[in-house]
């Protein structure tokens, strides 16, 4: 029945674009990219929020604060059996997969990934795992745009552009943030869009907050309703405030990726890994049970006036008015958290780190502001600094300053915080950049060459093939021939540039015609002049691994217009600059979403 309502609605569709203009379609596309993804969000958002709300009145009615902790070990082993037996053995975490479907896939994500991340993310986060369903729903987001472009034949462009409205419909969606979907889409995927590809793109993130809201319960998502006035005597300490995100957002790149790559080196069956995962998993949120799922219940807590009550049901309890207990218990789970999410993730969760950027963000604001308050140095007010923390973590872990901004702002209801915002995400995000060149889901693709940055010229050069500009039907000559050949092959073909290899096809030098222009004019010369008393050792060499970036690098280093390729140590042929500049203005071309 499901099957033919779904076959019904593609007719409509393709009907639809036989009768609009190709940019209408555009438009109604990221509508229905937009509703889809929103979808994506209610169903993750709703069963995480079911088992948090089950695990609480379990752990209220009961008092077995260790439910918490088991939950999780299932969440981990059925995440695995999904895996195994559902998505084929293997299924691609993070968003760094949609930068790399966009760079080297064609923007062709795979269809199993609009449904293998909201089935394994519901599973790992739904049911305790720490880390967070925005990543998860980012991914689903784009697979959908992806697939509706391919469904319906678009191009590169449009398809890119429909992962775009994707990203910002689940980001608009888990939210009810429109703008920072938009923001987030253009900062994270689209680096190089013009002001006419907005619209699609807003249209979408518009849809899925306004689908989110309508059938959201406001209570499943991060909002809040109690800010204090900003008082810009407290710049100062916002300054500070920014420093320390800045910092703390290095310590969690740094250290979450430690943590998972620990675990992926580890030679366990996915069973054994994600049982022992889920052990460790297990007594770290024992001790510091909001470390369990997303989080955000515990984030609404602090910046409300009594924030003790997150003692409750923990090993603290006794200690719930002791703000200092408090202080250090906050604390410690800020600091274990990164450590938390990179276990749930390495040993076979899926989830993300957008979540666990915000839980991390707002306790360190409340830790920084709440001991401010306790030395009697000032009076902070703690639930905007709690905010505004989240922001700065935002800012310096994904590199994003306008999108954690105004995310900030939209959830908080206003813009009352603007200007502390500006200044902590920025504060931040310097830090960050100085430490870490790239953002951490993008960290690892761009050491391979594969990751967008905010680069333009980068991001064009990654979708490059070196091998595809090597030209290889170059003539070559000898060392010990003298002028004579040479002369003879200048004249019967357009080469100027030569190629000196030896008996193996090993590179020795190599000849320009510039540079022998006066001597092949001399008979006496030419006859008694030998190739190697001419030839020039080259000052850079290509490899067909080479990326494009490298590749260009070489030759603004040697200032030449063509530069020789070895491959296995011999000679394999020629790079014209002019040659790769013309690929490079292509591809921009073709990519340029307008």
């Amino acid at each position: 029945m499901l099957k033919k309502y779904l076959t019904k609605l593609e007719n409509i569709i393709a009907w639809a674009q036989s009768m609009l203009t190709e940019k209408q379609f555009i438009f109604l596309s990221s509508v229905l990219v937009g509703i889809s993804s929103a979808f994506a969000v209610i169903v993750l958002k709703s069963f995480a929020h079911q088992v948090f709300s089950f695990a609480t009145y379990i752990n209220g009615i009961l008092k077995l604060s260790f439910i918490n902790s088991i939950l999780p070990i299932a969440g981990l082993l059925l995440t695995v059996f999904v895996v195994k037996k559902v998505l084929g053995g293997s299924i691609e975490k993070g968003t760094s997969q949609i930068l790399y479907s966009v760079a080297k896939k064609a923007s062709i994500v795979p269809k199993k990934q609009m449904y293998a991340q909201i089935i394994t993310s519901s599973l790992t986060v739904g049911l305790g795992g720490s880390a967070g369903l925005e990543s998860p729903i980012v991914v689903s987001g784009a697979a959908f745009g992806s697939n509706y472009a391919q469904r319906y034949k678009l191009s590169y462009k449009d398809r890119t552009l429909l992962i775009g409205c994707g990203v910002a419909a689940g980001i608009a969606a888990a939210f009810n943030a429109p703008i920072a979907g938009v923001l987030f889409a253009i900062e994270f995927l689209l680096v190089d869009v013009s002001i006419a590809a907005f619209t699609p793109i807003m249209i979408a993130a518009a849809t899925g907050a306004l689908v989110s809201e309508i059938v959201l319960d406001e209570s499943i998502l991060l909002n809040f309703k109690q800010q204090q006035v900003f008082d810009y005597h407290k710049i100062p300490f916002y300054i500070l405030l920014g420093v320390l995100t800045g910092f703390m957002s290095v310590y969690y790149t740094r250290y979450f990726q430690r943590t998972e790559h620990y675990f992926a080196k580890l030679k366990l069956s996915p069973y054994k890994k994600a049982l022992f995962g889920a052990s460790i998993l297990a007594v770290l949120i024992f001790i510091f049970p909001t470390l369990f799922g997303e989080g955000y219940e515990s984030i609404k807590v602090l910046s409300e006036d009594n924030p003790g009550v997150m003692l409750e049901n923990t090993l603290f309890s006794s200690f719930r008015t002791n703000s200092w207990v408090l202080l250090i218990f906050v604390g410690m789970t800020m600091m274990v958290k990164v450590f938390a999410t990179g276990i749930t993730l390495g040993s076979g969760g899926n989830g993300g780190n957008f979540a666990p950027s915000l839980f991390v963000g707002s306790y360190l604001g409340f830790v920084f502001s709440k001991a401010i308050n306790l030395t009697g140095l000032t009076q902070l007010p703690v639930s905007n600094f709690t905010m505004v923390g989240m922001a700065g973590i935002l800012s310096g872990l994904f590199h994003a300053p306008l999108t954690a901004i105004f995310l900030i702002a939209e959830i908080t209801g206003g813009y009352s915080l603007m200007l502390p915002l500006m200044i902590v995400a920025s504060i931040s995000f310097a830090i960050s950049k100085r430490f870490e060149r790239h953002s951490m889901d993008v960290k690892e693709l761009a050491k391979k060459g594969h990751a967008f940055t905010s680069n333009k010229d980068t991001n064009v050069l990654a979708t490059l093939d070196t091998t595809s500009i090597i030209q290889t039907d170059y003539l070559t000559v000898t060392p010990d021939e003298n002028l004579e050949k040479l002369v003879d092959l200048i004249s019967h073909s357009n080469q100027v540039i030569f190629a000196v290899v030896d008996k193996d096809k090993r590179l020795l030098g190599v000849v320009h015609f510039n540079n022998i222009r006066e001597i092949i004019f001399n008979t006496y010369r030419v006859k008694y002049t030998l190739v190697k008393n001419i030839m020039a050792v080259p000052t850079e060499i290509i490899y067909p691994f080479n990326t494009m970036e490298t590749v260009m690098n070489k030759f603004e280093r040697s200032k030449v217009a063509f530069l020789p390729v070895v491959k296995d140590d011999k000679y394999f042929g020629f790079i014209s600059k002019s040659v790769a500049l013309e690929a490079y203005r292509t591809k921009l071309k073709s990519m340029t979403i307008e």
